[in-house]
């Protein structure tokens, strides 16, 4: 009778943790709808905007002298943004990006380059805390619903450091979200901005690869444009422009990406309780019938006693 009991209570415990993986499936599914939209909408004028200033450097060509466009200071160091989650419960979201900034990080000490890490979400700075490296500076102001004003004083702070020769790069590591059922971990090249033909759908992204051979030899359309103001005037004003939203893009990339995450995880719990409660129903009706089986030979036993 104790096996049975035991089974019932732990069978009750499954359900109800059933219950709250299921109604934080639910919440999860809500959000990623919601970050979707705003991911997916600002999509296309991050890109155009980068096409844009693409168009404005090429007109210029080796008059496009900018701060933003210089190559190296020779300080040596690297400014690394990493995007976390301040939960967890979103399944391998966190140790994806982890590895692929330590990845980053050993790559770039092995080189002789000193990495500054700035770290937005908890999951990241408890790890790299467990990990004793020191953080330069944390973000908590991000949550569920990065805002542009935000990230645009982020953005500035970084810019400012760059134009300043304190970091020769700014990247960031961040789960880019390409759809629904991809998402990857990647370390995008924030600043310098020398990737500008780059203007797909991963602009600044994975930066080393050469470009495809195919696409090289294709012959490109000439397109002439009348610019007003001047494309240098243009060019000022957009290349903070095209920075800031390549980060917010980031921010919220890796927002879609978690709360998908973390839908799939808590589904992925719900079916596992399921199966657990299967499980357990069956070995309870197992013990139930042997206890059932006892109790009736113990009985005949006792008549069989009386009887002689």
């Amino acid at each position: 009778m104790a096996k049975a009991r035991a089974i019932v209570k732990r069978r009750k415990a499954v359900r109800n943790i059933k219950k709250i993986t299921k109604t934080m499936q639910m919440i999860a599914t809500a959000k990623f709808q919601k970050a979707l939209k705003r991911a997916v909408g600002t999509k296309p004028y991050t890109l155009k905007v980068r096409e844009l200033v693409a168009e404005l450097a090429a007109t210029l060509g080796e008059q496009a002298d900018h701060p933003l466009l210089r190559k190296s200071s020779g300080s040596g160091k690297i400014a690394l943004l990493v995007i976390t989650s301040d939960r967890g419960l979103a399944g391998a979201y966190n140790g994806s990006v982890l590895r692929a900034a330590n990845h980053f990080i050993k790559e770039q000490e092995s080189a002789g380059k000193k990495v500054e890490l700035y770290v937005s979400g908890k999951k990241g700075v408890n790890y790299f805390n467990f990990q004793k490296r020191p953080i330069t500076r944390r973000f908590d102001q991000f949550s569920d619903a990065p805002k542009f004003v935000e990230v645009d004083r982020v953005a500035e702070e970084f810019m400012q450091q760059f134009i300043d020769g304190k970091v020769d790069e700014v990247c960031v590591a961040y789960m880019n979200f390409v759809s629904t059922s991809t998402q990857r971990a990647d370390v995008m090249q924030l600043l310098p901005l020398i990737s500008l033909e780059n203007t797909g759908e991963h602009a600044g992204e994975n930066r080393g690869k050469p470009a495809a051979k195919d696409q090289a030899d294709k012959p490109k359309a000439e397109t002439v444009y009348e610019f007003s103001p001047d494309p240098k005037t243009l060019l000022d004003e957009l290349l903070p422009l095209t920075v800031k939203t390549a980060l917010f893009q980031a921010f919220l990339d890796a927002t879609t990406s978690e709360n998908v995450a973390r839908m799939v995880a808590m589904k992925s719990a719900t079916d596992n309780a399921d199966e657990m409660v299967k499980t357990l129903t069956m070995q309870y009706n197992r013990a139930r019938q042997s206890q059932i089986t006892t109790e009736l030979a113990e009985i005949m036993g006792g008549v069989e006693a009386m009887k002689g």
